[in-house]
């Protein structure tokens, strides 16, 4: 039985149904789906089973650029294997910070054409850390249903993520449970110590009378609760942090406990896919045993064991982030459900003023209001936050409106945490947590508040250092590219340039068409190593370089031959890709000359698309005197002529000529027409997802011998 199921539609129904027959197949412990949320690259959690949600709270909405196995799994349309803390610890160094247990984990795709999300199965630590073939082909063909489902539910309409994250429960049911219920409990009572047992959720279910006695509270007061909320001297993460490891591991746990004021006992946990047997026996008194390793000691430590191990994890992304759009992000998707705030305002301090960088959970009227306060305003605490470095705390509208009146009413929030940013002293600016319901701040809460402060103010500062150097780049990147390209009579042109995602610099990926005269042209595409100021500055002197060589009337080779002998004298320490294409529309020829770039692809009237084969010489930079052949072929009319530069084509794994031919077989099957629809078709066909990992520039031209003129636009993204 799936938990909720009454009022879930039919289509979501069958998903949930399948996922849980997937998750039992595989034999795994813990499972869970993730689906691609509508028009962003994010993957957001749909079903969970066998582990609380607030286990995996940290990932309920995973960009696919996030180093974690479920994007990988996505982004690049592989089974991704983790067969032990060690390979966690290597190979995802944050998830093995967040979930420090022995279990294995496989993350693969769900799709049919292109991914729709990705399934996650834990195994429990005595899993042999090699997938077997067997266990793979079961999983992939389960992934195979799911995608079916997903396609369309019964009314014909596409399965997306729910609005919340839907926890599933196992259903078991057992014949005559009614009539065995007063037989175990008696089985349970005859035991020595005490017997109980916990849920997913960590709440007792089940209290024996002998175990009531140990723990010292009546059965009535234990049911419902969390031992470390219901007894004080369990509230200690480490004892939280074993029902966690018991629960992701599903390996028996064991530990001693002090029970105040002299008394010992031990305790058994037994899990298995429904919650947690546990065993209770007295130990005795005297001195409290050494402790187990990795324990947390002393009276410091009282925040949650999921909250620490979510506070390291929260640190370890923040210091992963970028720009100051991803420390919103961050702070947005993950730091917001760990705090159970439905709003957040990110404030940087600009001249004496609070601008802010991003903010979700607030209308656009508040925002403009509060946009620009100085830090002596009296409309809201942020300035005052930043000028005490003092963090505040408000958990009512009452509370508020006692020292800034009329703030409750403008962000129709109930509780605010404000919490000032700065770094060594120097004020960097003001996050802000709201809430839509009064929310009493605990001192435990507070301090991870404040903790986590700190490590935004350093992230912030970081990105927005890097987002000036950024835009300082592109800002000379787009002044060295083309804005509009010439009508040449007898040609069609359409070009797209498109940059790394976020996260990498920017490149030096160039494409130019040059009018030489009435009847001929040269187009051009190259490719400058690396992805920074440097690489865009040596993009436009090679692009001016070739620029001149070209209308001074040189032939492609000499094109080349100049320009590289220029770039070697100015030694800029990068050397460049660049293919020069001499296009003569009278006599319906072309020449070609390549400095190490891709060969272009000609796709021939009847839609026949092969690359031709130029020889590919020295990349620009390396050797003053290289020489370059020239390709010569004939353009008939209706062809088209394609340049691309290698991150269009380039996937790690793959082997290069592959590629091309999959480029190849993209181009020959796009439909035919306008030029601007072609070039968009085949960079979708090719990198369906936005996710890059390097700069894409793609450059067709097509033969319309007998027309004047041409659409000269390049159309640029």
């Amino acid at each position: 039985m799936v938990a909720g199921a009454d009022d879930t539609p039919v289509g979501q129904d069958r998903l949930e149904t399948e996922f849980l027959e997937v998750v039992r197949g595989a034999g795994a412990s813990v499972g869970a789906l993730y689906l691609l949320a509508p028009e962003e690259d994010v993957l957001r959690l749909a079903l969970m089973f066998g582990a609380p949600l607030d286990f995996v709270e940290p990932w309920a909405r995973v960009a696919l650029a996030t180093p974690v196995p479920v994007a990988d799994a996505v982004r690049e349309d592989r089974l991704v294997w983790v067969g032990s803390q060690e390979d966690m610890a290597r190979l995802y160094p944050r998830t093995a910070v967040a979930l420090p247990y022995h279990f294995a984990l496989a993350a693969v795709p769900v799709g049919a054409d292109r991914a729709q999300g990705a399934l996650l199965l834990l195994w429990p630590g005595t899993h042999s850390p090699r997938i077997t073939p067997r266990r793979r082909d079961n999983i992939l063909s389960g992934c195979r249903r799911l995608a079916r489902l997903l396609e369309e539910d019964d009314a014909g309409r596409p399965v997306g993520p729910p609005d919340r994250p839907r926890l599933l429960s196992a259903g078991t049911v057992r014949a005559g449970r009614s009539q065995s219920a007063l037989a175990a409990e008696d089985f349970a009572e005859r035991l020595p110590g005490g017997c109980c047992a916990l849920d997913l959720e960590g709440r007792l279910t089940f209290v024996t009378s002998g175990a009531a006695e140990l723990l010292g509270r009546s059965a009535a007061e234990l049911l419902g609760t969390r031992p470390w909320h219901s007894l004080p001297w369990l509230d200690d993460p480490v004892y939280e942090d074993r029902y966690r490891a018991a629960i992701v591991s599903r390996e028996p746990v064991s530990y001693t406990v002090h029970r105040p004021p002299g008394r010992w006992l031990d305790f058994r946990l037994y899990p298995d896919a429904s919650g947690i047997s546990v065993r209770i026996e007295p130990a005795g008194t005297g001195p409290r045993p050494a402790p187990v390793r990795g324990e947390w000691t002393g009276r410091a430590a009282k925040a949650r064991a999921g909250q620490l191990y979510q506070l390291m994890h929260l640190a370890a992304a923040l210091t992963e982030t970028v720009g100051v759009r991803d420390v919103v992000d961050l702070i947005a998707d993950q730091v917001m459900p760990a705090f159970d705030a439905k709003g957040v305002i990110l404030s940087a301090l600009e001249e004496g003023r609070l601008r802010i960088v991003g903010h979700r959970g607030y209308s656009a009227a508040a925002i403009e209001r509060l946009e620009g306060v100085s830090l002596d305003t009296s409309l809201t605490p942020a300035g005052r936050v930043l000028a005490e470095a003092t963090p505040l705390f408000y958990s009512s509208p009452q509370e508020m409106e006692r020292e800034y009146p009329g703030l409750p009413r403008t962000t129709d929030k109930q509780a605010w945490a404000y919490l000032p940013l700065g770094i060594s002293g120097r004020p960097v600016g003001c996050c802000t947590l709201s809430y839509d319901r009064p929310h009493e701040f605990t001192a435990e809460e507070r301090a991870v508040l404040t903790s986590l402060a700190g490590l935004i103010a350093q992230a912030l500062d970081r990105a927005r250092l890097y987002d000036a150097k950024h835009q300082i780049a592109h800002g000379l990147q787009q002044a060295l590219l083309p804005h509009t390209l010439p009508a040449v009579p007898g040609l069609r042109v359409a070009a797209r340039y498109l940059p790394a995602t976020r996260g990498m610099e920017i490149g030096g990926d160039f494409y130019d068409l040059i009018r030489l005269s009435d009847s001929t042209a040269a187009a051009v595409i190259g490719d400058v190593q690396g992805h920074n100021v440097a690489a865009a500055a040596l993009m436009g002197q090679v692009r001016t370089a070739i620029h001149a060589h070209a209308t001074a009337g040189v032939p492609p080779d000499q094109v080349l031959a100049r320009t590289n002998r220029l770039l070697t004298d100015l030694d800029p320490g990068l050397f460049t890709s660049c293919l020069y294409v001499h296009l003569d529309l009278a006599r319906r020829c072309a020449g070609i000359a390549s400095a190490g770039h891709p060969s272009p692809l000609l796709r021939e009237p009847d839609g026949r698309t092969r690359p031709l084969d130029v020889p590919p010489g020295l990349l620009l930079g390396v050797e003053p005197d290289a020489d370059y052949q020239v390709f010569d072929t004939l353009l008939p009319a209706g062809a088209v002529l394609a340049l691309y530069t290698d991150g269009l084509v380039e996937t790690p794994g793959v082997d290069p000529d592959e590629a091309t031919a999959g480029l190849a077989r993209h181009l020959a099957g796009a439909p035919d027409g306008d030029l601007e629809r072609l070039v968009d078709a085949v960079i979708r066909g090719v990198r369906p997802t936005r996710q890059r990992t390097d700069d894409i520039a793609l450059f067709l031209l097509r033969t319309v011998f007998g027309e004047d003129g041409g659409d000269g636009e390049d159309g640029e993204d």
